[in-house]
């Protein structure tokens, strides 16, 4: 009952999920430098070996060392996630201020857009697009489609706050007083939703990661370049668990779901302190 009534904590779940958010980063962004050789080169290494020493977690049946091979396919997914949320998260946010505040026919066009762009489902076009592309997606294509979907969240909700802060009595004080639209958003409206941004830019690199994930592991992404899901469709292309190479197969699956947790543990953590700043206003 005590770790659960942690988890119900702000704090401790932010820094929980902090710790484990920097702990991939360190072995994503920082290990791959000191890789002894290009672990997507086949071969360099005996095929097939259990974990030990030299090989911390084995090799793979293509001769690949199983533990450099997951820094740089850790390294390739988060920066894939963190640009899809970085670009999506930046868009939507600026859009949804300029549609909430502005009002008018700026609004009612960039709703439009919202609205339509949500009622797409991404992933079967993405299925489509890999087909159209020869079967497979490259990375930089998979970022921007996902970058184009994803947008209208942030500012679907952004703008509901929007028209709601526009009428407090300080918006319209900074109006009178000449201060300029730009200023007004920046400055009065936007630390009311800096917390909430965050948390969403967290969320959208989990569906980042996730959604190249699904199509790696269908065939659908570009399996030349080391992300989680090519991974595990190399493994299980070549048999991975029928051959009882448990851990060529469990050790992306465990760094997805471990990167997910701390992700989530970071985005529930802050959107608990901003909607306690809310209230306190």
């Amino acid at each position: 009952m005590r770790i659960l009534k942690l988890f119900e904590n702000a704090p401790f779940r932010l820094y929980l999920g902090l710790f484990l958010v920097a702990l991939f980063v360190l072995v994503g962004a920082i290990l791959p430098w000191f890789a002894p050789a290009d672990p997507l080169v086949w071969y360099t290494t005996p095929r097939n070996q259990d974990p030990s020493w030299t090989y911390p977690l084995g090799t793979t049946s293509l001769g690949q060392d199983v533990f450099w091979l997951l820094t740089w396919a850790l390294r390739n997914s988060l920066i894939l996630g963190l640009l899809v949320a970085f670009f999506s998260t930046l868009i939507g946010v600026f859009l949804g201020l300029a549609a909430g505040y502005a009002g008018g026919w700026l609004d009612r066009v960039l709703s439009f857009l919202m609205d339509a762009l949500l009622c797409i489902p991404s992933l079967p076009i993405l299925i489509l697009m890999a087909a159209l592309f020869g079967g497979q997606l490259a990375l930089p294509i998979v970022g921007v489609a996902l970058v184009l979907f994803n947008w209208p969240y942030p500012a679907r909700q952004v703008r509901a706050v929007a028209l709601t802060m526009r009428e407090r009595e300080f918006v319209n004080v900074a109006w009178f007083s000449g201060e300029s639209s730009v200023r007004i958003l920046v400055r009065h409206i936007f630390p009311y939703i800096a917390g909430w941004s965050a948390a969403n830019f967290i969320n959208t690199v989990l569906v980042g990661i996730s959604t190249e994930s699904a199509l790696a592991v269908i065939g659908l992404s570009s399996a030349q370049q080391a992300t989680l899901g090519t991974m595990i469709y190399w493994a299980i292309n070549y048999q991975a668990l029928l051959a009882e190479r448990y851990v060529w197969v469990g050790a992306p699956v465990l760094a997805i779901v471990l990167m997910f947790i701390g992700l989530f543990l970071v985005s529930s953590g802050l959107s608990m302190r901003s909607a306690a700043r809310r209230m306190s206003v």
